[in-house]
C-alpha cells in the first residue's frame, strides 16, 4: 500500500505543475454549462410545460451541472496513453516494472483524481448547494453518494481497461475511443438525464452498465425516486459493484490475451 500511495502523492505533485490546465478546464466547463443552460431553456420553453419527464428545468440544470463536475473527475485517458506507449515502444518498459501494468496505470493517475475532486467537484457542489437553496439533501445520502462515486470511478476505469487493449492490435484507438465516450456519456445520463428517455429505451438502459457511472450516483445524491431508502440504496450499490467485477474480469481476460500481440517497431 505504501508504494501505491507514493504513486498517488507523485500524481498530486505533478498536478500542481499543470495548474493552468485546471484553470482552462474550469473556464471551458463554464462555457459548456452556458450552452447547456440556453439549450435546455429553449427545450422547456418550446415544451409549453414546467415539467418534462418528471423533472423541472431547475432539476435538470442541477443534474447536468453535477454530471459535468463528475465527468471532469471521472474522465480518464488510459486508452490514449496506452496507444501512444505502443506506438513509441515505451509499453515494453512499463511491462517490465515490478508492478502489474493495469494496477500501475491506475495508481499513477490517482493523484489527478484527488486533485479534480477537491479543486473542481467540491467547489461545484458547494456552489450548487448554496444557489439551489436546499435542492441537494444534506444527510446520509452524502455518505452513500461517496461510496457510489468511488464505485463509479472503478467502473469507469474498468471500461477504459476493457477497450484500451484494442490498441495492441490496431496501434491506434482514436475512433474506438470516440465511440466509447459517446455511448457512455449518452447512456449513462451525463449528457441527457435518463428520465427523458422513452420507456422502452429506459428499460434497456437499466440492464446496461452505463447508468451505474453517472445516473446512479446522482440519483443517490439528489434522492431521486427514493434512492436513499436502504433497500434501494443497497441494490444500486450492488449493481455498481457487480458491474465492476464483471468488467474487471472481462478486461483482465482480454488484456492477457491481447498483450501477447504486442509489436514494437523501430529501435
Amino acid at each position: 500500500m505504501r508504494r501505491l500511495l507514493a504513486l498517488t502523492r507523485a500524481g498530486i505533485i505533478e498536478s500542481f505543475q499543470f495548474r493552468l490546465s485546471i484553470a482552462v478546464t474550469i473556464f471551458g466547463n463554464l462555457i459548456y454549462l452556458a450552452l447547456v443552460y440556453f439549450l435546455w431553456k429553449a427545450i422547456y420553453d418550446s415544451a409549453g410545460t414546467d415539467t418534462v419527464g418528471g423533472m423541472t428545468f431547475y432539476d435538470t440544470m442541477i443534474y447536468l451541472v453535477l454530471a459535468t463536475a463528475m465527468f471532469n473527475l471521472l474522465e480518464m485517458f488510459f486508452i490514449w496513453e496506452m496507444s501512444r506507449s505502443v506506438q513509441s515502444g515505451e509499453i515494453v518498459m512499463d511491462l517490465l516494472k515490478p508492478m502489474r501494468y493495469r494496477r500501475y496505470i491506475f495508481w499513477s493517475n490517482s493523484g489527478a483524481y484527488v486533485m479534480h475532486f477537491f479543486l473542481e467537484f467540491i467547489p461545484t457542489f458547494i456552489v450548487v448547494a448554496l444557489i439551489s437553496g436546499g435542492a441537494i439533501p444534506m444527510g446520509m445520502n452524502l455518505l452513500y453518494f461517496m461510496a457510489s462515486l468511488l464505485l463509479a470511478l472503478f467502473l469507469n476505469y474498468n471500461f477504459e481497461m476493457l477497450i484500451s487493449p484494442i490498441c495492441l492490435y490496431t496501434e491506434s484507438t482514436w475512433g474506438v475511443n470516440i465511440v466509447k465516450e459517446t455511448i457512455v456519456l449518452l447512456l449513462s445520463g451525463a449528457m441527457i438525464p435518463l428520465a427523458f428517455f422513452p420507456d422502452w429505451l429506459r428499460q434497456i438502459v437499466d440492464w446496461l452498465p452505463f447508468r451505474a457511472v453517472y445516473d446512479i450516483p446522482l440519483s443517490i445524491l439528489l434522492e431521486k425516486n427514493g434512492t436513499t431508502d436502504f433497500g434501494t440504496m443497497a441494490m444500486n450499490l450492488g449493481i455498481q459493484l457487480a458491474w465492476c467485477v464483471v468488467l474487471a474480469l472481462a478486461g483482465n481476460l482480454f488484456w492477457y490475451r491481447a498483450v501477447k500481440k504486442i509489436t514494437v517497431n523501430g529501435g
